[in-house]
């Protein structure tokens, strides 16, 4: 469990996720991120129900994580692409969350993931927050963000036009550029799987996706492939099955014939 680091701020209340924006206004980046996610969380949910039998665990998709208080309030939030935050109830207080909020829920994510759609600078910034008394008109870069204020101990950063991921793992309260594994994956023990790039067609679109395999280096599969190989699977046993069945039957009738000559030849094949 990855505990976020303490905020010092002087108010009388903190507010929750109910009391701050669920949106920063902005559009999604392009047209692949919505199914980048579908594919990145449909795979990894049979592991995560694994390693959650309680269900304590979620996933969050361009949803806001609050790491401060600041005077306009989505100034005090990142939302990633993708991330995925262990050992935290399916719901908060009975409800849904519209946002999280580290001051109030304290675990932090062990995973973020960005999706790239410019040159990669905006994923990369290292600005850190203003001085105290300087005004807060830049905003504070996602790298620093993530590295120094919320610690997630891995931050992913996809570039699809490069087909390529860039990873990073939290060592010392610094970033290291982690290397890739025999595979040319990266792997994230906690999870026992790892992660890459996969060329394929996902909803209509061949392109290099983000994708995990488990630690033996399988693919881990969305539901529609689970579907397709149960079916393939089942098919290939019904086929089995039917060959097995006209084998069955081709050593009835040949056992028949050999009956039937000894017949001829004055012999009970019973009694043979």
């Amino acid at each position: 469990m990855t505990i976020a680091k303490p905020f010092e701020l002087e108010v009388t209340h903190l507010p929750d996720h109910t009391e701050l924006p669920e949106s920063e206004g902005t559009f999604v980046k392009n047209f692949q991120e919505f199914p980048q996610s579908i594919i990145l969380t449909d795979s990894l949910r049979p592991i995560l129900q694994r390693i959650h039998p309680d269900g304590r665990y979620r996933i969050g998709q361009d949803c806001g994580i609050y790491w401060r208080l600041t005077d306009l309030l989505e100034r005090g939030a990142e939302a990633p692409d993708w991330f995925y935050v262990p050992n935290v109830p399916p719901l908060l207080n009975g409800e849904v969350r519209r946002s999280y909020v580290l001051w109030k829920e304290y675990v932090a994510p062990l995973i973020v993931l960005e999706f790239v759609s410019g040159n990669g600078a905006e994923e990369r910034d290292r600005t850190p927050p203003p001085e105290p008394g300087q005004a807060e008109e830049q905003k504070v870069g996602k790298f620093w963000v993530y590295e120094q204020a919320i610690r997630v101990p891995y931050y992913g950063i996809y570039e699809v036009k490069k087909a390529a991921v860039e990873m990073y793992h939290l060592e010392d309260n610094c970033y290291q550029r982690m290397s890739v594994n025999e595979r040319g994956r990266y792997p994230i023990p906690q999870l026992g799987v790892e992660l890459g790039i996969w060329q394929g067609e996902y909803d209509e679109m061949n392109l290099p996706w983000l994708r995990w395999w488990d630690s033996e280096g399988n693919l881990l599969l969305i539901g529609e492939e689970r579907a397709a190989e149960e079916h393939l699977r089942a098919e290939r046993e019904s086929l089995r099955a039917q060959q097995e069945s006209l084998r069955a039957e081709e050593e009835k009738q040949r056992a028949d014939r050999l009956a039937a000559k000894l017949r001829q030849m004055g012999i009970n094949p019973d009694e043979v």
